[in-house]
């Protein structure tokens, strides 16, 4: 697999794509205005503490208070060992671990989204390019993607290094899985980088009040360099000089073995129209997505869950119908897994195939959805065909999706997808004005309404105005007022 990584950089937002043989797999976007808080780590007030939920309320200074759930409160131990298993040990009531007014450290693990908080924990943790820096544990460990042969000798390696007074003491660390082939040289330099940020923090809860930011992490062209880079990745072309500069400054410093892909892109066409970015996100912030068979999607995201229904369209290449649906099927499988990346779709997700008759026909489309998922970064679960014939998934959700982030609820329909007709806001207005006719005794009514109402009372419900006119004893008429939508309406008694 070969990837391409474009950067478009401008003052207000920066946007990435991520190419995978020829296709955009992924979009990351970041506004200064809008950035996201993963990673953050702050100085929390605690506002409430609710011991039915097992929850509290932090104020980091957000316009919601955080969310902490007792799952997420590090447990300290006298022998200051790491805590123990969740699942060995019960969890210390939230009540005991925590008070209203309690200046508490605490890290953003999920961005606020929709009507819900940021969730927090007390668990802090610190990125670098190669580990993870647990300065509350002892714990060494290795990324579970690391092949299981090859965990032990590269702990012991680790161990020995963290143990080093060279490197500073205390703390534990993870090995990510790009610092699997990482010499022993580049695996000190990121301890000692860890450690010096976790200083600072530490520094800075002492001195500044509560609410107030402790750590922020890299800004989305920082992290390019420190996730998405790997050995498939062929380029990085960014289309500014300036942040070229830094971003070849800040690779050479922790990530020198990219610097080389790192290209300033000085070309005409705008970056993105390379590979038909702009024409991607724009497919990924509609409903129906078609496929090359004549099959498509239909998309449909919610607060709750997302549902993806699969139709055959206009395909009828098979032989038969049978093998009609199970290519579209297949076809479908690998558009979903794709999608997902895309529009960054996380929480519930159910993926309605079009039903299957033969068993081997189900099993193949599952094992094609779930190694196209395998290609996917952020971590998935997927079960099997249902008793109704659906397939249930998850996909960690740790910031907005494309979406939520590019779009707004219609300002007409407010959310709904859908508004009344002119016919049944006719009707509406009619009931509405024998209501008005019952409490005054205005000269006259006036409709102010859309032209499409309008133009239905003039032509086929001029009849049923007429009546109305007649029975309460008063002229009515009607204004069109364009800025109005379909379903607003106002009766102007003069």
């Amino acid at each position: 697999m070969q990837q391409d990584i474009l950067i478009n950089w401008s003052p207000q937002e920066t946007r990435v794509a991520v190419i995978e043989n020829g296709a955009v797999q992924e979009m990351h976007i970041e506004r200064p205005l809008e950035r996201g808080l993963v990673g953050n780590v702050y100085l929390g007030k605690v506002t409430r503490v609710l011991p039915g939920m097992q929850s509290a309320f932090i104020d980091i200074g957000l316009d919601r208070a955080a969310f902490l759930h007792v799952a997420d409160v590090w447990q300290k131990h006298v022998d200051g060992e790491a805590p123990p298993s969740r699942q060995s040990q019960p969890l210390v009531p939230i009540e005991r671990q925590v008070f209203e007014g309690q200046a508490l450290m605490v890290q953003v693990i999920k961005d606020p989204i929709g009507t819900k908080g940021a969730r927090l924990s007390t668990q802090i943790s610190i990125a670098g390019r190669l580990l993870v820096f647990l300065p509350q544990d002892e714990h060494v460990g290795v990324s579970q993607k690391i092949p299981t042969g090859e965990r032990e000798a590269l702990r012991a390696r680790l161990q020995a290094l963290v143990g080093d007074k060279a490197t500073g003491g205390g703390g534990g660390f993870i090995l990510r899985t790009n610092g699997e082939d990482a010499s022993d040289a580049e695996l000190a330099d990121d301890i000692a980088y860890l450690r010096k940020a976790w200083a600072r923090t530490k520094d800075a809860s002492l001195r500044l009040p509560p609410a107030s930011l402790l750590h922020e992490d890299l800004n989305l062209l920082q992290r390019v360099l420190r996730d998405l880079v790997g050995e498939q990745t062929q380029t990085i072309r960014i289309d500014s000089k300036e942040q070229s500069d830094k971003l070849r400054a800040f690779g050479q410093e922790f990530m020198p073995s990219a610097v080389a892909k790192l290209q300033h892109y000085k070309g005409e066409r705008p970056i993105f129209d390379l590979y038909g970015v702009e024409e991607e996100i724009a497919r990924a912030l509609g409903r129906r997505v078609d496929l090359k068979s004549g099959g498509y999607l239909i998309v449909d995201q919610t607060e709750a869950l997302t549902t993806v229904d699969v139709n055959t369209g206009g395909y009828v290449g098979a032989r038969n119908f049978d093998d009609t649906i199970f290519k579209t099927n297949l076809e479908a499988a690998q558009a979903i897994a794709r999608q997902l990346r895309l529009r960054n779709l996380g929480g519930i997700i159910i993926v309605d195939f079009i039903d299957m008759a033969r068993e081997d026909h189900r099993e193949a489309v599952l094992a094609e959805f779930r190694k196209q998922l395998g290609r996917d970064r952020v971590k998935t679960m997927i079960g099997g065909f249902s008793q109704l014939g659906l397939v249930e998934m998850t996909r960690k959700r740790t910031r907005e999706s494309l979406a939520h982030m590019l779009c707004e609820p219609c300002s007409l329909c407010h959310g709904s997808g859908q508004v009344k007709t002119p016919r049944s806001v006719s009707y509406d207005i009619l009931r509405e004005i024998l209501r008005e006719a019952r409490q005054f005794n205005p000269r006259e009514f006036r409709i102010v309404a859309s032209p499409n109402v309008v133009e239905l009372f003039l032509d086929e419900e001029s009849q049923h105005l007429a009546g109305l006119s007649d029975f309460i004893g008063k002229p009515i008429s009607l204004q069109a007022e364009s800025a109005m939508g379909q379903d607003q309406y106002d009766i102007v008694l003069l």
